[in-house]
């Protein structure tokens, strides 16, 4: 019988335990395929205005994803390896080398990797549609994305599998070697003996969760994070990591000391699943504070992105509220860019806005403070137009202002502030003669954002005064006049081509003002949407991994009590006392870990994140959101753990 001949047989023998391994090399082909497609997506590219971020924010995400399916798959051989010991112990006592069993691994490997490619490549050109078609919603663009197997990613795929194939060889010649011809009959790891645990270690392992969650939730402005910061940071570090570690070393073995403890300890079932898990602490308690922190980190990351995503969304419109706003033009220019946009994207709304040019006398610290704001010059409005400006855009921020009362503007984000009547800082321009106004009011309101082109941003935000009408008529006279002209449109979103046509007429004088909403949009929602996307995809690989890595052990675990539960069997135990025994056991294996993830993250997000974007409503339910996805998935591989864990250990389904 040929090695090939013997691949095969071993593969139908033992279905169950390939299948295993098939499943997590197809998963992996699927996501590598799925993400590096598109990359190299036609319509994807031609849909997105800065192709270069976009590869490059890609390129770095596909290595990222190209190390989590080395990991993943090398765990899951790890596991399949462990599993086949008895076997490979017998093929050293008939004579076959391990230079055979090394080879005939190989060729198992090579069948499984050409099927899985194969098919994962077929299932990644279809979802990759729907993943281009999500990336494109996130980018809030109407393109149509279609069916592609794009060649490149179909090379980078293949190649990826080549390396997994050679590394995985060297790891089963490594295992074949380092493990003597006893040991392989054996099969089996050493039982840990029960560990002691201390109480005063369990209550230790509590309060350093608790300071470390305390002084998260301190504010920023509190005394521990000015004066201490460094002190709080490096106690939040040691109270989360080692707080986690003694938290699954002793505090989570006192309680199960303390149930065992109890009078009911030999009711029911209670013996049996507290009993092994009180054997398995030691083993278990590295991986589960692993899989808490990376649970927190994963869940922090995912959260931090997504408000990041619908920050930009929300304050795009806030920080570049003018479609397409202009210093005004001679009238045959202007006629030719009105026309130009209302043959692209109707206009909604057109309107032209007359400033005073000024210069500042007083300090302007105190008007604008730090703001970024081009302190240089100064515009002064009419209270008349800024109200009108406020009441197209459906705002509330319309002023109401008598003699020399003035209210500054100030960018987005800004700490408003309202002076009191006898507390109002006096501050004096300059125009053709000195004029002094009476601060009534910091407002964060855009009336004009800063300058913008196709690359961005590219200039500060205009120093705005709001004065009455009364003020502006009897200014207004031998003044320096600054007109703008501003366009509401429909569909601006999509205006990226309209609004490099009217920049490139407008700034035919240079030093022209010209700002358009979409010019930010685009780079700003491009940009946070793939943060968003690529996140998201590495949350899930990395929930896999998670996954697999408590899948596993508790597969090899299964494996090793199938004696145990042998035994159990003979002595009266049923099907249903014994699948409430698996599920109580591993419930206990899974539920801490992400509690403890949960706990850490929501603190982490709740707190620092929520009060720099604690304006926007939105978010906490987007925090909820990725922790009720994260958790349901993650329920998803304890149901699944609980099920195979239940056909392995049950002698009837033994596969041996």
């Amino acid at each position: 019988m040929s090695l090939l001949d013997l691949s095969w047989r071993n593969m139908k023998r033992s279905f169950r335990l390939y299948s295993i391994y098939f499943i997590s090399m197809l998963i992996g082909v699927i996501i590598y395929f799925t993400f590096s497609s598109l990359m190299f997506n036609k319509d994807i590219l031609a849909a997105i205005e800065n192709k270069e971020n976009f590869q490059l924010g890609v390129s770095i995400a596909s290595a990222v994803v190209f190390l989590f399916i080395i990991f993943f798959i090398l765990y899951a051989n790890s596991f399949f390896m462990k599993q086949r010991k008895k076997e490979f112990g017998m093929y050293l006592l008939y004579g076959m080398s391990e230079r055979h069993i090394v080879w005939m691994v190989f060729l198992e490997t090579v069948i499984l990797s050409a099927i899985s490619i194969v098919s994962g490549i077929l299932v990644g050109g279809l979802l990759s549609k729907f993943f281009g078609m999500l990336l494109m919603n996130l980018m809030q663009y109407d393109d149509v994305i279609s069916f592609a197997f794009p060649p490149e990613a179909i090379r980078s795929t293949i190649l990826l599998f080549a390396v997994i194939i050679l590394i995985i060889c060297a790891q089963s010649y490594m295992t074949v070697r380092r493990v003597q011809l006893v040991e392989l009959f054996r099969a089996k790891a050493v039982k840990d003996k029960p560990h002691r645990f201390s109480a005063w270690l369990a209550i230790a392992s509590v309060l350093l969760l608790g300071i470390a969650f305390y002084l998260i939730s301190r504010d920023g402005s509190s005394v521990v994070w000015q004066d201490y910061i460094m002190v709080s940071m490096i106690a939040v570090t040691v109270g989360i990591i080692d707080g986690t570690y003694l938290f699954f070393r002793q505090f989570f073995g006192w309680i199960l000391g303390k149930l065992s403890g109890r009078n009911n300890y030999y009711n029911g079932n209670r013996m049996l699943w507290i009993s092994s898990l009180r054997f398995s602490i030691r083993g278990n308690t590295l991986m589960l504070t692993f899989i808490s922190l990376f649970s927190a980190l994963i869940i922090f990351l995912v959260g931090f992105v997504s408000i990041n995503y619908t920050v930009q969304i929300l304050s795009a419109g806030k920080e570049f509220p003018n479609h397409i706003a202009f210093s005004s033009q001679d009238a045959i220019k202007q006629k030719q860019i009105e026309q130009l946009i209302q043959n692209d994207h109707p206009i909604t709304h057109h309107t032209r806005i007359d400033g005073l040019a000024a210069e500042p006398i007083t300090d302007s610290a105190i008007a604008f403070g730090n703001s970024d704001a081009d302190n240089t010059g100064i515009l002064l409005f009419p209270e008349s137009q800024f109200n009108d400006i406020v009441s197209v855009r459906g705002d509330k921020q319309q002023v109401n202002l008598k003699g020399q009362e003035a209210v500054v503007l100030l960018p987005v984000g800004a700490h408003p502030i309202s002076f009191t009547e006898g507390n109002r800082p006096a501050f004096t321009v300059k125009l053709k003669e000195e004029a002094t106004f009476r601060l009534t009011e910091k407002k964060n309101y855009t009336f004009l954002s800063k300058a913008t082109d196709s690359k961005g941003d590219v200039g500060l935000y205009p120093s705005i005064l709001i004065i009455s009408d009364q003020a502006f008529a009897e200014l207004k006279p031998g003044a320096s006049l600054s007109p703008f002209d501003i366009y509401q449109i429909e569909n601006a979103r999509n205006s990226t081509a309209l609004s490099h046509q009217v920049h490139d007429l407008v700034t035919e004088t240079p030093g022209t003002y010209y700002a358009a909403f979409v010019d930010l949009y685009s780079i700003d929602i491009e940009t946070s949407s793939l943060l968003l996307f690529s996140a998201a995809f590495l949350a899930v690989i990395a929930l896999f991994a998670l996954g697999s890595i408590i899948y596993f052990k508790q597969l090899r675990e299964a494996t090793e009590e199938l004696r145990h539960y042998s035994i159990l069997r003979k002595l009266g135990m049923d099907d249903d006392e014994m699948k409430r025994v698996i599920r109580k056991q591993l419930l206990f294996v899974f539920l801490p870990p992400i509690v403890l993830g949960l706990l850490h993250s929501w603190f982490l997000l709740i707190y620092p994140t929520m009060e720099e974007v604690k304006d926007y409503p939105q978010i906490k339910s987007i925090i909820t959101a990725v922790l009720i996805l994260y958790v349901t998935i993650y329920a998803l591989f304890y149901l699944s753990s609980a099920s195979v864990y239940y056909k392995i250990a049950n002698p009837k389904n033994a596969m041996n």
